[in-house]
């Protein structure tokens, strides 16, 4: 039996208050002579298709004339083993950014939401929601606090921010452009921030 599962998570969603997505493990020892998994979305790691299960079979797709087409490069699979050895050593919620993303408390993302109003010069925080994917976990949202700019124009002012150094990609919602905190890595702070005062100033 093979399982595509495809979001290739290895911790368990469930436990940030998501709902289960199946994990490798569970199908390996479930008995799937095959898993089929993503290397990025909830594995966190590059773009890449990974195949898991039984040796031989593993041995026999290896032989197939496809295989040396779509297999991975070597900065691929570096990039995929710094990735795996976080989940090795118990580190992936610290150091995998979507992991660290998904395991933010909402008292952090408050803090650095206020920090970052009290940088921008304006701007009220707000409770909010995080849509965590589409096709892992789709429909699934965390609870936030995000920074929100009342706007009669709102669509001028993302426009600014998708043009700006970094582009930044906000959402609208009853007629506020909001900045979810979540989506931001916090030493990703300080470009964050000077990138949305100047598309203010734009």
């Amino acid at each position: 039996m093979a399982d595509d599962i495809g979001s290739g998570a290895l911790l368990d969603t469930a436990r940030f208050g998501l709902g289960h997505e199946p994990m490798v493990q569970e199908s390996l020892v479930a008995g799937a002579a095959l898993v089929l998994f993503s290397g990025d979305k909830l594995l966190g790691g590059p773009q890449a298709g990974i195949l898991a299960g039984k040796a031989e079979l593993v041995a026999k797709a290896r032989k197939h004339p496809l295989a040396r087409v779509v297999r991975a490069d070597k900065l691929c699979l570096a990039a995929l083993e710094a990735t795996l050895i976080h989940y090795l050593r118990g580190e992936a919620e610290r150091e995998i950014p979507v992991w660290r993303m998904i395991a933010a408390p909402v008292e952090e993302l408050d803090r650095r939401a206020r920090l970052w109003a009290q940088r921008i010069g304006h701007g009220e925080v707000v409770d909010s929601r995080s849509t965590v994917g589409g096709g892992s976990l789709p429909e699934e949202t965390l609870p936030t606090r995000a920074l929100a700019f009342p706007m009669s124009k709102p669509q001028a002012l993302l426009a600014r921010l998708r043009a700006g150094s970094p582009p930044i990609i906000a959402r609208v919602a009853e007629g506020r452009v909001l900045l979810d905190p979540r989506t931001v890595l916090e030493d990703e702070d300080e470009p964050f921030i000077a990138a949305v005062i100047a598309g203010f100033s734009a």
